[in-house]
């Protein structure tokens, strides 16, 4: 297990996600702007483990700023907020991590605290988040667990969501971990996931360190080894979950999920509770990020594309719930009408059934 965000005594260390596996790196920032500029980056990425990043440079930017006038103070913090908010536009995450620390801010000052207590209560509260994203993906993986059959299985991951992803444990994988915990015999089918290539770089480092059976496909293959019967379920992370169930992921995920459903193979998403949006009532108000069109053109700096041709490279794409057959997270698991189950398990831990 590898923490990918860490708070330091001079900033916040990442590991750097964009040389791996070639080379373990890690990247010292010492502001809040370079916060937000390796979350554009990917330097870090995956849901839970941005919205820790941001958390981290608010607290950052708080803290540097600890001995300015109170004026300048404020809108020091209130300008990190808004930067990091905008990094990303995808994960829920981001946005839910920023908010809790202005509101922590906002108490703050209306209670009177002064600047210095004011950056330790955002400095306590970001290693709160850190905290209770990695008990969040422990307690999300027992009850994922249980979905892996008892003598095990083959799983189909895409994208990475792990401990790279996280505070350290995972949500899908935090699911694959849990169960080879129990003692199941679990075999990972990782797509490669163009075009970052996170499953093959990411995902098949991670659960190398951790003596995993892994192998890498290609992401055009994943319904030649459906059909093939080597695919016992297919498990992976999301970035926003609407009201109604309709859940973003990784670009390549909608298509997963209708070869999962033409095989009659379930389709597993896990995800923090943190990760449900409420306020977007289905998938088609998700904002999907569109990223420089060179990720696709180009690997590694070189143009494997003709000169002029045209790209586009969304991050994301958004699989309809009546494709997903349970829900994942650290309350419990939920199965379809998803619109009620979700609403109920925001309304309190007890309402979500575990498994």
């Amino acid at each position: 297990m590898i923490a990918p965000v860490v708070r330091s005594d001079r900033g916040v260390r990442m590991i750097d996600q964009r040389a791996l596996p070639r080379i373990e790196t890690w990247v010292e920032l010492r502001t809040a702007d370079d916060v937000a500029q390796a979350i554009r980056d990917m330097v870090v990425r995956g849901a839970p483990a941005i919205g820790i990043a941001a958390a981290y440079g608010v607290a950052l930017a708080a803290t540097s700023a600890v001995g300015v006038p109170r004026a300048e103070f404020t809108r020091r913090i209130d300008e990190a907020c808004r930067t990091l908010a905008a990094a990303r536009p995808t994960a829920v995450n981001l946005g839910w991590a920023v908010t809790r620390m202005h509101r922590v801010a906002a108490a703050a000052r209306e209670a009177g605290a002064d600047d210095a207590t004011l950056a330790t209560q955002l400095e306590d509260e970001a290693r709160r988040i850190d905290a209770e994203d990695l008990a969040a993906c422990r307690a999300m993986g027992r009850h994922g667990a249980e979905l892996i059959p008892r003598e095990g299985g083959t799983v189909l991951t895409h994208c990475n969501a792990g401990g790279l992803a996280t505070a350290g444990y995972g949500t899908a994988l935090g699911v694959v971990r849990a169960a080879v915990e129990q003692g199941k015999r679990v075999r990972v089918l990782a797509d490669e996931t163009r075009p970052l290539l996170q499953g093959s770089r990411l995902t098949a480092w991670e659960l190398m360190r951790d003596g995993i059976d892994t192998t890498v496909i290609a992401d055009a293959s994943a319904g030649a080894r459906m059909r093939a019967g080597d695919v016992d379920l297919v498990l992976v992370g999301a970035d926003r979950i609407a009201a109604n169930g309709d859940t973003a992921n990784k670009i390549g995920t909608y298509a997963l999920a209708v070869l999962a459903h033409a095989h009659d193979i379930p389709f597993y998403v896990a995800a923090p509770t943190s990760t449900i949006d409420p306020a977007c009532p289905d998938g088609d108000g998700i904002p999907i990020e569109e990223r420089d069109p060179r990720e696709i053109t180009e690997i590694d700096g070189t143009r494997v594309a003709p000169e002029g041709v045209s790209a586009r490279n969304p991050a994301f794409d958004v699989t309809p719930a009546r494709y997903l057959s349970a829900i994942v997270t650290e309350r419990g698991v939920i199965r379809p009408p998803f619109g009620p189950a979700l609403a109920a398990l925001l309304a309190g831990p007890a309402a979500a059934s575990g498994s």
